[in-house]
């Protein structure tokens, strides 16, 4: 058995098809095949549903867990080895909201990979709960969103604090006043984040505690999505205030101030506790801690 094999299960495991697993392995499919062969031999057992989608069997399923457990151990210790080496480097999977993936990330991952270019840097975007549920199960190495109570496991840095205001076009009636009423987000029809979002919980709670009932048009995951709605006089929104920056300086969004919005909300970093933090991560995490909170714009 060789980590080669190991790692061609996997990928079987996520594309369930050994044409694709030979792909991004940069393999022909017979040599797919032999690999999975040589391990089922081993073995003794079939580990491998070759009927189309391919699926692993209920001992390939036991094995794979294994198999992931070992390929993690191994990529750990190629890190641990190449930090003993002066220059940082490395893999980083980020986690993060749509708007910091798009507003943030780029000026900051620029300056960084100009800095450092042997650390290679992955995003994904997803809700700042789930953000928790992936640095915890692994699967991201650093975290960046809404830091939500506390969470036992994780080690988290406040970088910057937003709030969640209601923002309308400057052609809704609503756009010539200069404060409203909590009562407005009930008789407004609004365009709200879905109800995974921080800024949509943070909503629901306080129309409820007001015992208003919104009148919900549309729901998207994202403000970006939810902008661009707004920029066209569908509806309202409540959204970050960090996020909807460059539209009202360009005109194309207007603020209008609800003081029971008025709550702070932190955003920061989010990284699983007692977990190896490799060179990539310890320079990035550095660098990304270091940063003023006027540098950062965009949340979920």
């Amino acid at each position: 058995m060789n980590i080669s094999q190991l790692e061609t299960l996997i990928t079987i495991s996520k594309t369930m098809s050994f044409r694709k697993a030979g792909e991004l392995l940069n393999l022909t499919q017979p040599a797919v095949s032999a690999q999975i062969k040589s391990l089922e031999e081993e073995f003794k057992t079939q580990l491998v549903d070759r009927n189309q989608p391919v699926t692993l069997t209920d001992r390939g399923k036991v094995f794979l867990t294994h198999a992931e457990k070992i390929v993690g151990i191994v990529e750990e210790l190629k890190q641990r080895l190449a930090d003993l080496d002066e220059n940082p480097q490395g893999h980083i999977i980020l986690g993060t909201t749509t708007s910091i993936a798009i507003q943030i990330l780029p000026r900051i991952l620029s300056y960084f990979q100009d800095q450092f270019p042997h650390i290679k840097t992955s995003i994904s975007s997803m809700s700042s709960s789930q953000i928790y549920q992936q640095v915890e199960n692994g699967i991201v190495d650093v975290g960046i969103g809404y830091l939500i109570g506390q969470n036992p496991g994780m080690t988290t840095s406040v970088l910057y604090y937003d709030t969640f205001e209601l923002v309308v076009s400057p052609r809704h009636p609503l756009a010539q006043m200069k404060t409203a009423g909590i009562e407005a987000l009930g008789t407004t029809p609004l365009i709200l984040l879905s109800p995974d979002t921080v800024g949509r919980r943070f909503v629901d709670d306080v129309l409820a505690r007001h015992g208003i009932q919104p009148q919900v048009i549309m729901e998207l995951t994202s403000s970006e999505e939810v902008k661009r709605m707004v920029e066209l006089d569908l509806g309202a929104a409540v959204i970050s205030k960090q996020s909807v920056t460059a539209e009202v300086r360009n005109g194309t969004l207007k603020i209008v101030p609800i003081i029971e919005l008025e709550v702070t909300h932190p955003v920061g970093v989010i990284t699983k506790s007692g977990k190896y933090v490799n060179s990539a991560m310890r320079q990035f995490l550095s660098d990304l801690k270091g940063m003023p909170e006027t540098q950062f714009i965009g949340s979920e």
